[in-house]
């Protein structure tokens, strides 16, 4: 088994993340959507729709799911997945919040 490094990478204030709207943040060659949903939590997702590239951050937000600006799939914030009848996955970020900071955690 390989134990793969821990990055924590602050994402920013929690005020800073409006309430389901997206906010793109890089790492390396990551492009990582982040998401405040309505109830308060943070949600991450890499920000390409399997389908056709959409970029999620400018999707809309309901619940927990982000739909898709291109073609409107629906993509779960919490696992990654795509909604039947669409079919694909997205990969997800865990995420942290300490006081008022926001922070990303990515295996390295």
């Amino acid at each position: 088994m390989v134990n793969k490094e821990l990055t924590k990478m602050v994402v920013g204030k929690i005020e800073d993340l409006p309430k389901s709207l997206g906010k793109t943040v890089r790492y390396k060659d990551k492009e990582i959507a982040v998401f405040r949903l309505s109830g308060g939590s943070i949600r991450a997702i890499e920000n390409r729709c399997p389908h056709k590239g959409g970029v999620l951050t400018e999707g809309i937000v309901s619940g927990d799911h982000v739909f898709c600006p291109m073609h409107d799939w629906k993509i779960c914030l919490e696992d990654g997945k795509v909604q039947e009848p669409d079919t694909g996955c997205v990969k997800t970020y865990k995420t942290a919040v300490e006081g008022d900071t926001v922070y990303l955690l990515i295996e390295d």
